[in-house]
C-alpha cells in the first residue's frame, strides 16, 4: 500500500489508472524528457512506468508517489525512491535512489521542493540510516539546484550506460521522532 502524504499544497499518493493521460502528456513532452534519455515516452511506455512505480512498493517497501495539487486536483509529477539495479559506477545498488519528474505547469512554483522534502521526511522516518543517492544529467541545472536545496550535499561524477552522470548523495539520517 502506498502511503498518502499531505503537504500544504500537495498530495503524494499512489498512481491511479486515471492518471495515465496526464502522465503520458508529461512524459511525452520533449522538454521534460530531454535529460531522461531525450526520447519522449509513448502512452504504452508511460503505463509501464506507472505500473513499475506501483510495483516497487510491494517489492522494496518504498517507491514512487504521484504528485497531485490539492486545490486543482491535477497530477503534476512524480517523486520517490527506487532501486533499479542500475549498471552505474560507482554502484548505488541496494540504496533508495531518489528521483522526480514534474510537468511544465508544475515547475517554477516550489511544488518540486515541497514534494521532495515530504518524501525525504518519509524516508527519514521509514528508512533510517540509509544514504539516499540521486543521479542527474550534468546539464540539468534546475534538478541539481533542487537536490542541493533538499540536502544532497555531496556529488561526484559517475558512469551510467557509458555516459557521464552526476551522482549526488544525501547522508543517512537517524529515525525522526514522531
Amino acid at each position: 500500500m502506498v502511503p498518502l502524504i499531505e503537504t500544504e499544497r500537495l498530495y503524494l499518493r499512489g498512481f491511479r489508472e486515471s492518471d495515465l493521460g496526464a502522465q503520458a502528456s508529461t512524459l511525452g513532452d520533449p522538454e521534460v524528457v530531454r535529460f531522461l534519455g531525450g526520447t519522449p515516452f509513448s502512452r504504452e511506455d508511460t503505463w509501464r512506468r506507472m505500473a513499475t512505480a506501483a510495483g516497487l512498493w510491494g517489492l522494496l517497501g518504498y517507491g514512487y508517489w504521484a504528485v497531485e495539487r490539492k486545490a486543482e486536483g491535477d497530477l503534476i509529477g512524480q517523486v520517490g525512491f527506487s532501486d533499479f539495479k542500475r549498471d552505474l559506477r560507482p554502484s548505488i545498488e541496494n540504496l533508495p535512489e531518489m528521483g522526480w519528474i514534474f510537468a511544465p505547469h508544475g515547475q517554477g512554483r516550489g511544488y518540486a521542493l515541497e514534494a521532495v522534502t515530504a518524501a525525504l521526511e518519509w524516508a527519514d522516518a521509514n528508512l533510517p540510516g540509509l544514504e539516499i543517492p540521486a543521479i542527474i544529467d550534468p546539464g540539468n541545472s534546475p534538478s541539481i539546484r533542487l537536490a542541493e536545496r533538499a540536502g544532497f550535499d555531496s556529488s561526484e561524477e559517475a558512469l551510467y550506460r557509458d555516459a557521464p552522470i552526476l551522482l549526488l548523495r544525501r547522508h543517512a539520517k537517524s529515525r525522526v521522532a514522531p
